[in-house]
């Protein structure tokens, strides 16, 4: 286990025993002795191979080499990778080494298959953090470096100028392979963004170079199933999704099947909402409005689509302030106030009666939080979940409630109203579900 673990592709060849070989002829036919038996010879036992794919030319190398050579180093995982990318530096330092792309599957965890750190082919470990940056430990495959300082802490070795170079280079060579990737097939590489995407937010998140070489090639999908660049994309909706603050909002939806009626709403609308459903989006989409001019996102359900982009057109209410006044207890009393803030909007009466909201701000420290942070977002990962209850005052269903003389009718109307719109978002479970069933089925 030790030879094969450390020596696995060593330069020299390592014996361990013997083999017992059948001689055959060329036809392929067992050979005889001259006692009429299967001659055999022995061979000496090879257990490593010294000539591994990574020391080769690229160009002497076929795509089933990387992928045998890729289930030699993992035998155990029946996953073919999605493309590799072969690395070869003799200046200003040596590095050699293949690197993979698994399916990712829109998921950061451990990965069981690291990469392999190797000096002149002999195995010095599988825990390269620090030595690659963060985001690259998600790649399977192998490095193998003579010019990596082994024998100090890992504090020592972030801050080592060599391994900052090696670093930077490999991190500029696997974005130049997916600029190419992109620009050579963009089909093919918009059917495997799904699969890699979680790797490019996480690159981009957390290096600056490569965020800015991912800008050519990262990808926005819109809930057709149509692919953008980010320069695409600020173009197709810049007319549009303008607000009166001059801000290109993007409507984004993290679930396109959970939050329907909202993406249906937007559409109403002429608006364009795209998919943004990875564990990294709100990590992500900090960095990009950090980093772009006037450009914002928001959660298609963050609150009222008129909202959401603020064109400073005002519509009237067929409420007023004194019936909205009236009607708010009477929606008060049948959701729980700590956990829900009624609030009225004029919107169109083909919106929604009622529809739930949770501001684009809270929810989002709390997605970040769950991934890992601390200051602001651990507090406001720790603070009970408000979400707005948006009764439209436009909707003819508000106007019923209001004129309904009935007032254990009324309380049902409201209480039928309220849970459709939990509904809507996955909120209604328990008892509470239990009771809006039986509650319809007397409906009917």
């Amino acid at each position: 286990q030790l030879l094969n673990k450390y020596c696995k592709f060593l330069p020299v060849k390592i014996q361990f025993g013997t083999n017992e070989e059948t001689v055959r002829d060329k036809d392929g036919k067992v050979v005889k002795d001259k006692d009429d038996k299967d001659k055999k010879i022995t061979t000496p036992n090879i257990i490593n191979n010294t000539s591994p794919a990574w020391k080769k030319q690229p160009s002497k190398l076929k795509d089933d080499d990387y992928r045998n050579f890729y289930r030699e180093l993992y035998p155990m995982n029946f996953e073919e990778p999605l493309f590799q990318i072969h690395l070869n530096v003799d200046y200003p330092f040596n590095l050699t080494g293949i690197l993979y792309f698994p399916k990712l599957k829109n998921k950061v965890e451990v990965q069981k298959d690291k990469i392999q750190l190797y000096a002149n082919q002999v195995f010095v470990t599988d825990s390269v953090e620090g030595i690659v940056p963060d985001f690259l430990t998600l790649l399977h495959g192998v490095l193998d470096s003579p010019d990596i300082p082994l024998n100090i802490s890992r504090s020592y070795l972030q801050s080592d100028a060599r391994v900052k170079q090696i670093s930077g280079h490999i991190t500029k060579k696997v974005a130049d392979k997916l600029e190419k990737l992109f620009k050579k097939d963009r089909k093919d590489f918009e059917s495997k963004w799904d699969d890699i995407k979680i790797f490019i937010d996480y690159g981009m998140i957390s290096e600056d170079k490569f965020y800015d070489k991912a800008l050519s090639f990262a990808l926005l999908k819109n809930t057709e199933g149509e692919f953008f660049t980010f320069e695409e994309y600020a173009k197709k909706i810049a007319k549009s999704q303008t607000d009166k603050d001059k801000k290109v909002v993007h409507l984004y939806a993290s679930s396109v099947d959970g939050q329907h009626s909202y993406i249906q709403a937007a559409r109403n609308k002429g608006y364009d909402v795209i998919v943004m459903d990875s564990p990294l989006s709100s990590h992500l989409i900090a960095k990009l409005e950090q980093k772009m001019d006037n450009v914002t996102f928001a959660r298609v359900d963050a609150d009222s689509i008129d909202k959401l982009i603020d064109k400073d057109e005002k519509q009237s209410s067929k409420l007023s302030d004194k019936q909205q006044e009236a009607l708010k207890p009477i929606i008060e009393g049948v959701i729980p106030k700590e956990k829900f803030s009624v609030v009225f909007e004029s919107m169109s009466e083909k919106d929604a009666a009622i529809s739930i909201t949770q501001p684009e701000f809270s929810r989002r420290m709390k997605d970040m939080n769950e991934l890992g942070g601390g200051g602001m977002m651990s507090m406001m990962g720790q603070m009970p979940e408000i979400y707005n209850l948006i009764v439209n005052s436009n909707h003819p269903f508000a106007g019923k409630l209001l004129k309904e003389k009935d007032k254990k009718k009324q309380k049902q109307l409201a209480k039928q109203a309220t849970d459709l719109a939990l509904l809507s978002q996955n909120m209604l479970k328990g008892e509470e579900l239990t009771n809006f069933i039986e509650r319809s089925m007397k409906l009917i």
